[in-house]
């Protein structure tokens, strides 16, 4: 490594071959434009097989230390960004989304911007942007049997299709409700769009500091999506007597098993994740474009 050498990261899905083309173009575009790309080792066969050429690429850790990543560019859907963030989460580094997904709310730019996001990175053309994370605990007893985080969702479910689970819901350690359910999602403002938008919680701009709480197919008169605000603490208990075992999910990829009578907490982290953002849209426009909402005949403020 040279003192004077830039380092950016890129971070793919090794297994989607329009995905880890679309990686090596940024890698190729990294290294034309002077600077160093990286990766992670379980990509390098498959990227150094398409492109032989990408003769200064180093490894993540084994060559370039997190430290010493300046930007991360993220191939892929939301799914990869949340792979990413595991990567980044409490380090300096931003991640900026190239969307080869579907929606790729989390992503910045589509696949055709490669050069000109390549570009704009080296160029530190960007603003970052923090966005909020969970902190999740799992306690059975009066013990913490695990302890996670999420970006965009914990969410606390049955685990057999036959069995509900019942809960008692938690707010600010008081007792709010208990029903029967299928779960239980607790989201991020970021979150908001994902799992939780699909459970019928509210869409919260993610310039808002709250958390969101969604019961999933609630059999109860008083089952409404819940916003509350950032020193708030939620829970979910499982009940020991009437239920069977439950699922904690944490943006779908971090899992543990829940007893009867287990209890998982959630929380603000105080770690943020950091995203770059190069364009000045709002998320009103954000949420059109993704969602292609009808705006035809807006004649606009000054109408």
């Amino acid at each position: 490594m040279s003192a004077h050498d830039r380092y950016i990261l890129v971070v793919s899905h090794a297994t989607q071959q329009a995905t880890l083309e679309a990686a090596v173009e940024v890698c190729q575009q990294i290294q034309s434009q002077g600077a160093v790309p990286v990766i992670r080792e379980l990509e390098l066969s498959a990227v150094l097989e398409l492109a032989p050429e990408l003769t200064s690429l180093k490894v993540l850790e084994k060559n370039v230390p997190v430290s010493e990543i300046e930007c991360a560019i993220v191939v892929g859907g939301d799914g990869t960004i949340l792979r990413a963030a595991e990567l980044l989460r409490g380090t300096s580094v931003p991640m900026l989304g190239v969307n080869t997904g579907h929606v790729g709310f989390l992503a910045e730019t589509e696949r055709d911007t490669i050069t000109e996001t390549v570009s704009r990175v080296l160029a530190k053309d960007f603003v970052v942007e923090e966005r909020s994370t969970l902190s999740v605990r799992v306690k059975v007893g009066n013990e913490v049997v695990f302890e996670t985080w999420a970006l965009n969702e914990a969410t606390v479910e049955k685990a057999s299709r036959e069995r509900m689970l019942e809960v008692v819901i938690e707010v600010d350690r008081r007792p709010l409700s208990s029903f029967g359910c299928d779960g239980v999602v607790m989201s991020t403002p970021t979150g908001s769009t994902a799992y939780s938008f699909s459970a019928g919680g509210p869409i919260v701009w993610p310039t808002v500091d709250a958390m969101i709480l969604v019961p999933l197919s609630a059999h109860a008169l008083f089952a409404r999506p819940l916003v509350v605000g950032p020193e708030s603490v939620l829970a979910v208990e499982i009940l020991e007597r009437r239920s069977g075992h439950g699922v904690l999910w944490c943006d779908g990829r971090r899992t543990r098993n829940l007893p009867p009578g287990a209890r998982v907490v959630v929380k603000k982290s105080p770690v943020p994740v950091l995203l770059a953002r190069l364009h000045h849209q709002t998320f009103t426009d954000r949420l059109v474009e993704k969602f292609d909402l009808p705006v035809t005949g807006w004649r606009g403020p000054g109408a």
